[in-house]
């Protein structure tokens, strides 16, 4: 009799190790193309709204433009006047304008601190603490 012979089919280490670096080297291929494809995206859509950003923009200076005409139309003083008019404003005798500090000669504004004294009849201490601290 005779005996079936089996043949025994061993595995070779160094083909699962080629395919184990194939099957790598591809999966990494397919990353790399993921990842270029996926920036491409990116980079349309970042165009995208990059174009509606300038127009916006565009847009933007175009209102501000607008906008800057229409405060010089509101702000021009012929047209004041006619408004001024319209509601019955007229223009303020000397007796009715008092000047601000600022507006008044002299440093410290007791130009203005005297003709407030002389108009209204109040107490000059504060123009008399005031003279005091301006001599040397």
């Amino acid at each position: 009799m005779r005996e079936r012979q089996r043949l025994r089919h061993e595995h070779d280490p160094r083909v699962r190790r080629t395919l184990t670096v194939a099957l790598a080297g591809s999966l990494l291929l397919v990353l790399c193309g993921l990842a270029v494809v996926g920036l491409r995206v990116q980079q349309v859509h970042l165009a995208y709204r990059l174009d509606a950003l300038r127009a916006e923009r565009v847009r933007l200076e175009v209102l501000i433009r607008q906008l800057e005409v229409e405060v010089a139309t509101l702000r021009s003083p012929g047209r004041i006047e006619g408004r001024a008019r319209q509601l019955g404003l007229t223009t303020p005798r000397p007796q009715q304008v008092r000047l601000a500090r600022e507006f008044v000669p002299g440093t410290t504004g007791l130009a203005a601190e005297r003709n407030r004294v002389a108009a209204f009849g109040a107490p000059v201490r504060a123009e008399a603490t005031a003279s005091r601290a301006l001599q040397p």
